[in-house]
């Protein structure tokens, strides 16, 4: 980090207030719709709902402070005031660099005591950083590539407590007030809780003659020679007469889904409700670093004996498991640039997991940071997920720009939560609902791989949408 930069970020971070008032409350019944109420109240201008491992939710609100990397810099804002810093093509650093120096205002003993392991912040990564780190600069475009906010209050509804920390006893007053409301009846309708109208079939074939088109020529590419798998996605846009009810989405889709990760945001400039498959990378304040490829589909529905024949032939189709083998070995590459020698392992391989509409054949790659690398080194390694771009990355991410309509923004990036103390968990992001201004919208996509077909393609997306379009819920007219 230049000096310059140095004391940019540090006198950033002497701007943001701790989160000195801190409480702890009987655990909620119902943590999932207690995060979800929290998220309707409006405390804020920005929130995200993070559910972590062991069935744990986060809350987190505010607007005031935050950190916002694009190609021409990063914004910071904290107090009132801004801070900028151009880092010279590398936005993924300076913008570690800057929630670094949080890091370093904890380890002046100003913090206290009230959150051992560190503050937290919560944001995203569009796809397009993808381009910034494995392909072509150019391709990155002009809008924002990360967004984190570092929030005004901050909840965590576990098994055993609720868990209030707020920067003031105002915020911790407004929580309180609203965790000691009755909680709604979980099957009660209410104006903000309509059920989609249009069939969900007909909501997720939009688009599907073009992605065949699409896939066929990834297919052209592979033989070729130019790669080895792309992940092609398709977009799937809501009537732009409707208003999505993200909250209410995602307490049904949620219900109904068995994700890794699910989150609900309003942040930086997108709305999302997810319920993510895997994650990007999870790391431990202790170094050890772990990332989970999922490759190779089929259905998941009410008939058991149906889903156990799929199953047994998900481990046994060649294309199923040449994409996932594909994949665990990238994931084994991109963690060896980062870890100590010696330290990575498949600790779990070709498992198969239910994710929600879905089965996916799952792998696990884990290994231990090297002493000169840190969290942000290995999410830069590792993002975005090769499940959602290929294999090589660069050569995936340049077929995709030129077989894919649009820039992906959100989809196929990452959703985090991390601590100054060096955590950071990220969700990739895919079975979620998007929005952005007056537009939402549905993506899915397939590993494309010389074995592919147009057809089962086509299949494959519509099974992975099924997760999130019959849970889809609008504001009411």
């Amino acid at each position: 980090m230049s000096t310059g930069s140095r004391n940019t970020w540090e006198a950033w971070a002497r701007s943001v207030p701790p989160l000195a008032c801190v409480s702890s409350r009987e655990p909620c019944p119902d943590p999932m719709a207690t995060a979800t109420r929290l998220a309707r109240a409006g405390l804020a201008g920005q929130y995200v709902v993070y559910e972590a491992d062991g069935g744990v939710w986060h809350f987190a609100a505010g607007s005031d402070v935050s950190v916002t990397a694009d190609t021409g810099g990063i914004t910071a804002r904290a107090a009132g005031r801004t801070w900028t810093s151009r880092p010279d093509g590398r936005p993924l650093a300076a913008f570690a660099d800057a929630l670094s120096a949080l890091r370093d205002e904890d380890d002046e003993g100003s913090r206290g005591e009230e959150n051992a392991g560190g503050r937290h912040f919560y944001g995203w990564a569009a796809f397009e950083l993808a381009h910034l780190l494995h392909a072509d600069p150019a391709s990155a475009g002009d809008r924002p590539l990360l967004h984190a906010m570092v929030p005004s209050v901050e909840v965590t509804l576990g098994a055993d407590s609720t868990m209030v920390r707020a920067v003031d006893e105002a915020w911790a007053r407004k929580v309180a007030d609203l965790l000691a409301e009755p909680a709604a009846g979980r099957s009660s309708a209410s104006a903000r809780d309509v059920p989609v109208r249009e069939g969900t079939e007909g909501i997720i074939a939009a688009g599907s003659a073009a992605y065949g088109r699409a896939v066929a020529r990834t297919v052209g590419d592979i033989r070729a020679g130019l790669l080895e798998k792309a992940v092609v996605s398709r977009k799937v846009p809501l009537p732009a007469e409707r208003h999505p009810d993200f909250p209410a989405t995602y307490l049904a889709g949620r219900r109904a889904n068995t994700p890794a990760r699910s989150y609900l945001l309003d942040l930086g400039g997108y709305r999302a409700a997810g319920f993510s498959p895997e994650t990007v990378l999870e790391v431990g304040d202790d170094g050890r670093v772990s990332t989970q490829p999922l490759a190779g589909t089929r259905a998941l529905g009410a008939d058991p004996a149906e889903n156990e024949r799929r199953r047994a032939e998900l481990l046994s189709d060649p294309k199923e498991i040449h994409e996932h083998a594909v994949s665990v070995r990238l994931a084994w590459d991109e963690m060896a640039a980062v870890c100590s020698p010696g330290s990575v392992v498949v600790e779990e391989y070709m498992a198969v997991r239910p994710r929600g509409s879905v089965q996916h054949l799952a792998s696990r790659v884990t290994g231990r940071l090297r002493p000169d690398t840190g969290p942000w080194d290995a999410f830069a390694s590792l993002f975005p997920a090769i499940t959602a771009t290929g294999v090589s990355k660069r050569a995936a991410l340049q077929t995709l720009a030129r077989h894919e309509d649009g820039s992906r923004g959100l989809y196929g990036g990452a959703v985090f939560r991390g601590s100054t103390g060096g955590a950071l968990d990220a969700a990739l992001v895919l079975r979620t609902l998007i929005g952005t201004g007056d537009e939402a919208w549905l993506r899915a996509g397939a590993g494309v791989t010389a074995q592919s077909s147009p057809e089962r393609e086509i299949e494959e997306t519509c099974e992975k949408l099924r997760s999130v379009a019959p849970y889809l819920r609008f504001c009411a007219d």
